[in-house]
């Protein structure tokens, strides 16, 4: 996943850019055996495979999607 950059505009002359933060999620136990919404949000999450990373935004819709299934992932801050 491509960083996003993010322009903030003040008084029309200045501009400030800055990163957006990611978190790194990583899926280490399988959701087999889970209910289905477990199940759903792991693959909303794009999580696909075991052992697989991806790179999410940092926000507080993710941040309750891991808080979810937490018990099947390992987050790490990019």
């Amino acid at each position: 996943m491509v960083l996003q950059h993010h322009i903030l505009r003040r008084s029309g002359t200045r501009e400030k850019k800055f990163m957006a933060k990611t978190l790194q999620v990583t899926l280490v136990k399988s959701p087999i055996g889970y209910e289905k919404s477990q199940k759903a949000t792991v693959k909303a999450l794009g999580l696909t495979k075991m052992h697989q990373t991806v790179e999410k935004e940092d926000n507080p819709a993710i941040r309750g999607m891991i808080a979810k299934v937490s018990h099947l992932l390992k987050v790490t801050e990019a």
